[in-house]
């Protein structure tokens, strides 16, 4: 553990820091936006976050949404992050898969082929999760940690695994999570 001059671990002072820094941005900004990326109002984003916003591509993430730290999107479309969604630590999202098909090009070479990439209100995703171009999570999905996920999925629904499967389903006749 590393201790500043004053005698206080670092990882304290980093903590108290990130604290104040949020602080002053809540009184600054109820909501804010920067070219290509818009955040709704109570965002919160903990450290290491990596945006990348290509050809016009967009992303909106929606109000009451908690990102965890060393979360990455790529967005060449428009990618959304519905309201009250808590994205956990290490997450990736994007909307943009790259080409590979002529091999006598390298990958970075070829053309890259964009899918919609939307992710609905009230999800929860767990560590590490990856999500792919083209998905679609429905209202109150939940993801596994480390799942990779790939498709449209329902409202109401747990997905794990890789490739990702819908494990659950939220039956509101007997309010409880059934095995599918």
């Amino acid at each position: 553990m590393s201790i500043s001059s004053s005698g206080v671990p670092v990882h304290r002072l980093y903590k108290a820091a990130w604290v104040v820094r949020a602080m002053l941005f809540k009184c600054i900004f109820r909501s804010f936006s920067m070219p290509r990326m818009s955040f709704g109002v109570k965002v919160r984003i903990f450290p290491g976050m990596r945006a990348e916003c290509f050809d016009g591509g967009s992303l909106k993430v929606g109000d009451d949404v908690s990102i965890g730290q060393n979360f990455h999107v790529i967005c060449s479309s428009e990618l959304s992050i519905g309201s009250g969604c808590l994205i956990s630590s290490g997450v990736f999202i994007t909307d943009t898969d790259h080409q590979y098909s002529d091999v006598s090009l390298p990958v970075s070479h070829q053309p890259v082929s964009v899918r919609s990439t939307q992710i609905g209100e009230n999800c929860f995703i767990g560590v590490g999760a990856r999500i792919q171009a083209g998905t679609t999570l429905g209202r109150g999905c939940v993801v596994g940690a480390n799942a990779v996920v790939r498709g449209s999925f329902p409202d109401h629904c747990v997905i794990a695994g890789m490739p990702a499967r819908i494990i659950k389903r939220y039956d509101f006749e007997t309010a409880s999570w059934l095995r599918v």
